[in-house]
């Protein structure tokens, strides 16, 4: 069973709608008993950070997600916005974010992007895992998702890094510690491969071995 948290900021119906396809249980949760029995959750996100925290913060399923993930080890996986919120802080805002793995947000740095339009970075793109996480299977290779953002996650351990892509240099484009994952990608918008993502995160044992693969480290370090 896939918990759908939904609090006002993020195209819920679009990941039913995948779940559906894919013929796995899917719950929506807008409330703190909504969450209750939940078994893996996703946590959306579009927009502005502070704007996301303080949904967050209002929908009264905050603390109860930190009981869950911290204290639960429920497997999460926060995308776009969400995966942002799962960091210290953000560049884009004032608000703490929900420190659920360390790091912090950053914004690119345009002189570094050999492109015309620099800002958002919008569009389809290569994701290279770096690890050998199920999470991934079946996208080791000539996998491609679908972004849409100007800011980008950087973890403070490079062990946390779990998949990077190309924009005027390497960036996180996933991240993993423990029970907790984000992808700053869309999975919902991209396609077969987007659906493959997801599939396996439904199926996903996050007790599973890790190891590292050879990886060059993010080019943007604040």
């Amino acid at each position: 069973m896939i918990t759908l948290v939904d609090y006002g900021v993020g195209n819920i119906n679009a990941f039913v709608n995948v779940y559906k396809r894919l013929d796995v249980p899917v719950k929506i949760a807008k409330t703190r008993t909504d969450l209750i029995g939940a078994e893996k959750l996703i946590l959306p996100g579009v927009g502005h950070f502070d704007h996301a925290m303080t949904q967050l913060n209002q929908s009264g399923m905050r603390e109860t997600l930190d009981d869950l993930v911290l204290g639960g080890d429920i497997p999460v996986i926060g995308i776009c916005v969400g995966m942002q919120m799962m960091a210290k802080s953000s560049d884009e805002g004032e608000m703490e974010g929900l420190g659920w793995i360390d790091a912090q947000v950053k914004i690119f740095d345009r002189k570094k992007i050999d492109y015309v339009t620099q800002l958002p970075h919008m569009g389809w793109n290569d994701v290279k895992p770096i690890k050998d996480l199920a999470l991934f299977n079946g996208l080791e290779k000539d996998a491609i998702f679908y972004f849409l953002h100007s800011y980008y996650f950087e973890c403070n351990c490079s062990e946390d890094i779990l998949a990077v892509t190309d924009y005027g240099g390497e960036f996180t484009s996933a991240a993993h510690y423990k029970n907790r994952f984000g992808i700053q990608f869309h999975p919902e918008k991209s396609h077969h491969y987007g659906e493959v993502l997801l599939g396996n995160f439904a199926k996903l044992n996050v007790e599973e071995n890790v190891t590292t693969k050879n990886y060059s480290q993010p080019a943007y370090t604040g």
